[in-house]
């Protein structure tokens, strides 16, 4: 094996082997993935594609090598064909994964996160399905139904996504980057990922979907794509993820695209709306058992949950067959509390929203932007036909 390094103004760049074409270039970004990093990559090494038929690039995000006890860069160049790394602050997912899909070789790009480990015949089916279903141009998968942590906040969250993926089969409104892939030449067609406005991991993959949406292009939701989710969810994980890192980014996109967004796609269907509401009543009704001196309160919050409850009859099935009835029972306050923070989300989304407007980059990124300064790493891009762009953003 050879190896070679590029150092430039926009990259720096470590590849091992040659530069011939492949099939699929499996798409790795990687921020601190010392503890998973390894068994993400053992996953993909066992996949029935020939090794000669892809490539993995592993984006660094934030090169620590050499510092504490992070291993991620160590291993990334033990493993993979070619490391992108970029040092400094991390600039988040979607910066990661456009620097790594700018030196792809591949006419697929594949996104598997560095906490996922994909089951042997994912690579396949994303094969079989581009080359029967010519009109397609993104395909994503699903997160199995055993999850590796077992916890009843990790076994709930990761089942949630779970039973949310195996119900929505079929062509979609967004796309899902954690095990997901799209046709090279329409990724760059359409912009990549927006990096100006997520330099976090956020909603970037659903931005991107909806950019794909609009541009007339088809997205398809393969339940049969599966893969192990690795992380361990802790309760503070979720309500930040929930609130500042998916909901009120989501209420703002939504908001921005208008009435005619597909909003049944985006996860704001009646139903869910409804179980938002008698989650509120729920919670919100306790305190007039005290005001009162009465439990008719109490026994409207009892209702109100009951029935949320019952809405979401298959979820707890699902739930009951996969982690049996201590998760089933466990995942019933904390699916409660995800309705509940569903709908502070939309409200500090709209309340965001109304003050200012799309999500803003970084301060210093927004400036030297604004003069044209030129840094290595580059600084984080936009997409020109982004919504947010689109809207003057």
């Amino acid at each position: 094996m050879t190896e070679r390094g590029s150092v430039g103004k926009d990259r720096m760049v470590i590849r091992k082997g040659d530069d011939e074409a492949v099939r699929l270039s499996v798409v790795m970004p990687a921020h601190r993935a010392t503890a998973f990093l390894p068994t993400a990559i053992r996953a993909l090494e066992a996949s029935d594609v020939d090794r000669s038929d892809w490539e993995l690039i592993v984006s660094v995000d934030g090169d620590s090598m050499g510092h504490d006890d992070d291993r991620t860069a160590e291993i990334a160049l033990e493993h993979a064909d070619v490391v992108v790394r970029f040092p400094g602050r991390p600039r988040g997912p979607a910066y990661a994964r456009n620097r790594a899909a700018e030196v792809a070789r591949g006419e697929i790009l594949v996104f598997v996160d560095s906490d996922v480990c994909v089951h042997p015949d994912a690579l396949r089916r994303i094969l079989d399905t581009f080359a029967e279903r010519g009109d397609i141009a993104a395909v994503f998968g699903s997160y199995d139904d055993c999850p590796a942590a077992r916890g009843i906040v990790s076994q709930y969250r990761n089942l949630l996504h779970h039973f949310v993926h195996q119900q929505g089969g079929g062509e979609a409104e967004t796309f899902w980057a954690g095990c997901g892939a799209i046709r090279a030449d329409v990724f760059h067609e359409v912009g990549m990922y927006d990096e100006w406005h997520f330099a976090r991991p956020q909603i970037e993959d659903i931005e991107l979907g909806r950019r794909l949406r609009r541009s007339g292009h088809k997205i398809l939701l393969d339940p049969a794509i599966q893969a192990c989710h690795l992380k361990r969810w802790t309760l503070s994980d979720v309500l930040r993820t929930d609130l500042k890192h998916r909901g009120v980014p989501w209420t703002r996109l939504i908001l921005h695209e208008g009435p005619n967004a597909g909003g049944s796609a985006l996860n704001v269907r009646p139903i869910n709306r409804l179980c938002v509401v008698l989650t509120w009543l729920a919670f919100g009704i306790l305190p007039a058992a005290a005001v009162f001196r009465s439990w008719w309160p109490v026994a409207v919050s009892i209702w109100a949950a009951s029935v949320v409850v019952l809405l979401n009859a298959s979820l707890f099935a699902c739930l009951f067959r996969a982690g049996g009835l201590r998760v089933a029972l466990g995942a019933i306050p904390l699916h409660l509390l995800f309705y509940f923070s569903n709908g502070l989300s939309a409200l500090s989304g709209a309340v965001a929203y109304s003050v200012v407007g799309a999500p803003l980059p970084p301060a210093d990124v927004a400036a030297f932007e604004e003069v044209g300064v030129e840094t290595w790493p580059p600084l984080p891009s936009r997409p020109k036909e982004s919504v947010w762009y689109e809207h003057g953003a």
